[in-house]
């Protein structure tokens, strides 16, 4: 990948690397066929287990081919095969590699094979949804294609619990949206009932580093002061990220507007906070007066006071003028 189309990916919506999100999927070998069923109502075969397998199929089709990666589906045997693609830029090699790796894989396991194709960007995914025609007649090959668009939002920390890889896919593709905060708190949240430190650690790192600027600084500032990558991933590439975002920031002269934009972070987390704590949404009031305590006091002290007072003090303390 050249420097300049890095770059460019990077600075996308979302902007991921390939490796992040090929991760997911082998992590939860079955978020491929939940995919398919939820989001391209794919009716699937019935089947009890879902397993990554080797993506080399260059032991059937003459000529080195790998796909990313390889889901198989079982119900005793195999009823399904997903090669799943992750697809940053446009390449027109693929229109000719894939149809070779569906029917190569459909060989090998001798049972209907598919092709899902994600991607973060809107305007390629339009174009890779098209059939590819492999010659006359009817064949052809169409990929299933997940777009930013057709990522579920994922705010819930209840279902980010129950499915962690697809809450870390939401906020891939939907980190720097006006719900971006929201899909990184559940993952946060969430995050406290991942076992496996090193998985946790890159599903953190992945979701800082797929939050817009003033997001990122407010989750650091708020739940997570003086965090540092703790992934290979994150190392590599959220601190490039981030680097290149304050580079940039200075550079246009929008420093009072990212002050503005990361104290509406900030707001937004110790919002989401004061309702959790009291059970019920902040009045326009309120809300308005929570601002101004943060202007004043500074969002530490005031995350503080919403983490030690009860909720009856806070209610209190809230509705208080002085």
């Amino acid at each position: 990948m050249t420097a300049s189309v890095d770059k460019r990916i990077r600075r996308s919506v979302p902007s991921l690397p390939h490796e992040a999100i090929i991760e997911l999927f082998r992590n939860r070998p079955v978020l491929a066929a939940e995919l398919l069923a939820e989001v391209f109502s794919v009716p699937l075969p019935p089947f009890t287990e879902a397993r990554i397998e080797s993506a080399d199929i260059a032991d059937v089709i003459p000529r080195e081919l790998r796909a990313d990666l390889l889901v198989l589906l079982l119900d005793g045997e195999a009823v399904l095969v997903i090669v799943v693609e992750a697809q940053l830029s446009p390449d027109p090699d693929k229109s000719f590699a894939w149809p070779a790796y569906v029917v190569g894989a459909r060989a090998r396991y001798r049972c209907p094979a598919c092709l899902l194709v994600v991607t973060p960007d809107a305007t390629l995914a339009a174009r890779l949804a098209r059939p590819i025609v492999l010659g006359p007649g009817e064949a052809r090959v169409t990929p299933f294609v997940l777009g930013p668009q057709g990522i579920p939002v994922v705010t819930e920390a209840t279902e980010a619990q129950e499915r962690p890889e697809l809450a870390v896919l939401s906020a891939m593709a939907h980190g720097r949206t006006d719900v971006g905060l929201d899909v990184a708190m559940a993952v946060l949240a969430a995050s406290a009932g991942i076992e496996d430190p090193d998985r946790k650690a890159i599903y953190m790192d992945i979701v800082l580093y797929s939050l817009g600027e003033a997001a990122r600084r407010a989750i650091e500032a708020f739940m997570l002061k003086n965090y540092r990558p703790q992934s290979e991933f994150g190392r590599k590439f959220f601190a490039e990220g981030h680097a290149e975002g304050l580079a940039e920031g200075h550079a246009e002269g929008l420093a009072e507007g990212h002050a503005e934009g990361l104290l509406e972070g900030e707001l937004r987390v110790l919002a989401r906070q004061v309702e959790r704590r009291l059970a019920q949404s902040l009045r326009t009031e309120e809300r308005a007066r929570l601002a101004d305590r943060v202007r004043e006091m500074g969002a530490e002290q005031v995350g503080d006071l919403v983490l030690d007072l009860s909720p009856e003090e806070l209610a209190a303390w809230l509705s208080s003028k002085n």
